[in-house]
């Protein structure tokens, strides 16, 4: 497992963008797993001015996305499909037919977890899966207590969670308490991994993950079996490792 400590979140998106980009030059058609939330935002917006700027193309890109709430529709200001096309999909040459995100109001949910890893199994895989961590040390909606072979499915948010992603909605209320998310097992599957990681709420989860027990309680400390993860985490959020990281 590589640590890489970062200044702050720009540097944060510089980082993880060379990862990715590294990875992408050596694919002819390059399976990209992606996140949501806040924390890859410095990231989309690096490979947005890189494909601009730079000519990064993306034109062989295909994209599959972690998860998505149940019950929201793809045109839902909160909806994952949303979040994506705004922050990456429609600022970067990629045809939005190779970009997937879970169908969150599929007629039959179990099915459309069933079809989502076949996508995935049929393109080859995913050569880079990006990652998130919440503050309970979740990936994806993988909450604490996920089997750690689990594979894509439905699941229930924990309060937790629900706290955290208030703050993007009107009220608590309107929350979606249940999420489509890839398992795991899925995430584990990835050729590479990259977690990125923001601020001093998320050090106690970072340090879990990177140093402490494999355990389900804390399900990306799964990654610790990952033959090639990277975290790339921001000074504030590295304050409580005592492992030997790098820093740029």
């Amino acid at each position: 497992m590589r640590v890489i400590v970062v200044k702050d979140q720009d540097a944060l998106g510089k980082a993880s963008a060379d990862l990715v980009e590294s990875v992408m030059k050596t694919k002819a058609h390059f399976a990209l797993g992606l996140a949501t939330g806040t924390t890859p935002i410095p990231l989309y917006k690096e490979l947005i001015r890189r494909n601009k700027e730079e000519e990064l193309d993306f034109s062989t890109t295909i994209t599959f996305n972690l998860d998505e709430y149940v019950g929201l529709e793809p045109t839902h200001d909160q909806s994952y499909r949303y979040f994506m096309n705004a922050q990456l999909f429609d600022h970067i040459n990629i045809n939005k037919k190779c970009t997937h995100v879970p169908n969150g109001i599929a007629q039959d949910i179990e099915v459309e977890c069933l079809a989502y890893e076949e996508m995935m199994e049929d393109v080859g895989g995913v050569d880079l899966q990006v990652l998130g961590i919440g503050s309970n040390g979740h990936i994806g909606f993988n909450e604490p207590g996920t089997s750690l072979a689990s594979r894509t499915h439905m699941t229930d948010l924990t309060e937790s969670t629900i706290k955290d992603n208030s703050r993007l909605f009107d009220k608590i209320d309107d929350v979606p308490t249940k999420a489509v998310t890839m398992g795991i097992g899925t995430v584990l599957d990835a050729e590479n991994v990259v977690l990125l990681a923001n601020g001093a709420n998320k050090a106690a989860a970072v340090k879990a993950a990177i140093e402490g027990p494999v355990s389900a309680l804390c399900p990306a400390s799964s990654l610790q079996l990952h033959p090639s993860t990277t975290f790339v985490v921001t000074e504030d959020c590295a304050s409580e490792l005592t492992v030997l990281t790098e820093k740029m």
